[in-house]
């Protein structure tokens, strides 16, 4: 049966991907709600825009009556709750518009959406869910060994993981105490299409492809695991729609990469795939130029999926490798998009240098 779905930060990275999965592979319409910072992005949702069964507006998730109005004008049956400042950089440099955003927002989104299940017949009640989706960064740094279990304590090391644990907390607080029905899930490092540049691959993809230097933070060393952004919105849907109540999901790539892989990986890629190099450049990896480590650098971070994988029946479909070079090649094809999302406010500069 068809849903309500609404999506705070739909016109983001992640949220993007996840509502063009939602538009194009179920019948559930779709609620867009989105500041457009300088992250978000309508130029990402473009083929899905005249979709009747997507609708988008543009709001600020801190604003109770805008949401309260939002939530009363289109009944939605799930909230999926991306809307998140989400760069460690950026909140090194400006750790309170990440407090706002994903603290207070988080905080206000709960409070509406509190009021609005108190408001449900008891059919819509059963229906009714609340998705906070966060990352794995709220656990901290792993060590060489191990993995993130759904189980594992947090230790957040940056004032963005920091709030997005502070997120997480909330959401459980307000299912414990007020029986508000709520799944969540933390995963791991997301990349593909319509990524924002100021992320590892594309910056490293469109600084190569204009010959400037490929900045790797330290000795490139730092352990990421790896999820296709399109395998992480089949994962979102499937624990929205199946996962258990008060339950929390890992998801992951199953890909444990260092940085400095995946940009020489990108660099080979590049290698055969651009016949015309920047001038006076034999080989992209010419380009590396390692810099100072970011402030707080977490060394490892590295997902058990145990748990989607054998409750939901989830599991990624991309391999990090057939997963990178569909990316490179998206953003090949896609140059008019990376030229219209850097606006002015953003230049691939360095940020968080503390």
């Amino acid at each position: 049966m068809s849903k309500t779905i609404f999506v705070t930060g739909g016109a983001g990275f992640i949220g993007s991907a996840l509502v063009r999965f939602l538009i194009n592979e179920t019948e559930h319409t779709v609620v867009n709600f989105d500041k457009l910072t300088y992250a978000g992005n309508l130029e990402s949702l473009v083929s899905i825009e005249q979709n009747e069964r997507y609708h988008f507006i543009q709001g600020d998730i801190c604003n109770r009556e805008t949401v309260s109005a939002t939530f009363a004008k289109f009944q939605p049956d799930f909230i999926m709750h991306l809307a998140a400042e989400s760069h460690v950089d950026r909140s090194i440099d400006g750790p309170g518009e990440f407090i706002q955003t994903n603290v207070v927002g988080t905080y206000e989104l709960l409070e509406v959406a509190r009021a609005y299940y108190a408001s449900l017949s008891d059919d819509k009640k059963a229906v009714f869910r609340f998705h906070h989706i966060s990352t794995d960064e709220v656990y901290g740094d792993l060590g060489e060994t191990g993995l993130f279990t759904e189980e594992t304590s947090y230790e957040p090391s940056s004032p963005y993981s920091a709030s997005k644990a502070a997120s997480d907390h909330l959401v459980r607080a307000w299912h414990r105490t007020y029986q508000l029905p709520v799944v969540l899930t933390n995963c791991s490092n997301n990349y593909g299409p319509y990524h924002f540049p100021e992320k590892l691959i594309p910056l490293i993809i469109l600084n190569a492809l204009e010959g400037k230097k490929l900045p790797v933070y330290g000795d490139g060393k730092q352990v990421r695991d790896w999820l296709f952004v399109e395998d992480h919105a089949r994962a979102l849907y499937k624990v929205v729609t199946e996962g258990l109540l008060g339950e929390t999901y890992n998801i992951g790539g199953f890909n444990e990469k260092q940085n400095i892989e995946v940009v020489t990986t990108i660099c080979n890629h590049l290698n055969e795939l651009i016949a015309d190099k920047p001038a006076n450049l034999n080989d992209f990896k010419e380009l590396i130029t390692f810099v100072k480590d970011r402030p707080g650098h977490d060394v490892r971070y590295a997902i058990d999926a145990t748990k989607i994988n054998k409750e939901l029946g989830w599991q990624p479909e991309e391999t990090f490798e057939s997963g990178i070079l569909k990316t490179i090649q998206w953003y090949l094809d896609n140059q008019a998009w990376c030229k219209n999302v850097q606006n002015g406010s953003y230049q691939r500069e360095r940020l968080g240098a503390n």
